[in-house]
């Protein structure tokens, strides 16, 4: 298993005061952006490690491996940092479901409401009904 010192990359980023950098999932393909999430240090290197999405969930206090509950894996093809470093960007294919499902909501993305008239409204459809994803 390979420690942290063995990657000083990760001393690179700018972690925030909690030791989180959000990450963005973009879809490969399309460049649809898919989600944001939070990763930890630990977050990080095992989606470096092991070529899939894992983030650190902020509500749960743990690693979350994207896809464990639902299927819905990210592959991960590609990690960039922006020039702040304080701002990952996974390149992903969203496996699972065609056409894939990032978002809890059983939606393509978690981008999902556009502003107009003063209101959030959904523009992209439920591609799968949540209580049948989440058990």
């Amino acid at each position: 298993m390979t420690t942290e010192a063995d990657v000083p990359w990760l001393d690179q980023v700018r972690w925030d005061a909690q030791g989180l950098v959000p990450a963005i999932a973009q879809e490969a393909a399309t460049g649809d952006v898919l989600m944001l999430a939070w990763m930890d240090r630990e977050a990080l290197q095992k989606t470096a490690e092991l070529g899939r999405a894992v983030y650190f969930s902020r509500s749960r206090g743990k690693l979350w491996f994207k896809g464990e509950e639902s299927g819905h894996v990210q592959t991960v093809h590609e990690i960039r940092l922006d020039c702040d470093a304080d701002v990952v960007l996974l390149r992903v294919t969203q496996q699972g479901h065609e056409p894939g499902i990032a978002c809890h909501t059983g939606r393509h993305s978690c981008f999902f409401s556009v502003l107009k008239g003063g209101q959030w409204q959904a523009v992209d459809p439920v591609l799968k009904d949540p209580a049948s994803i989440y058990k």
